[in-house]
């Protein structure tokens, strides 16, 4: 059976529909990964987003 390493730990993680959380080890490992994205420890490189121009009226305000 193939085998990967957790993403998180890097301990030996079976790849099978038995894995129930690969490629991480366990739930935990999981939610440390998901945590890194939302604080933005992980991001996906790209072209920075404009400045928003303060003078533009929000978009629900217009009729």
């Amino acid at each position: 059976m193939k085998s990967v390493k957790c993403p998180t730990c890097k301990r030996n993680v079976e790849w099978s529909d038995n894995s129930t959380y690969r490629p991480f080890c366990s739930d935990r490992c999981r939610l440390i990964d998901l945590g890194a994205w939302f604080s933005e420890d992980h991001a996906i490189p790209g072209e920075p987003l404009p400045e928003e121009d303060s003078e533009r009226p929000d978009a629900r305000d217009e009729p």
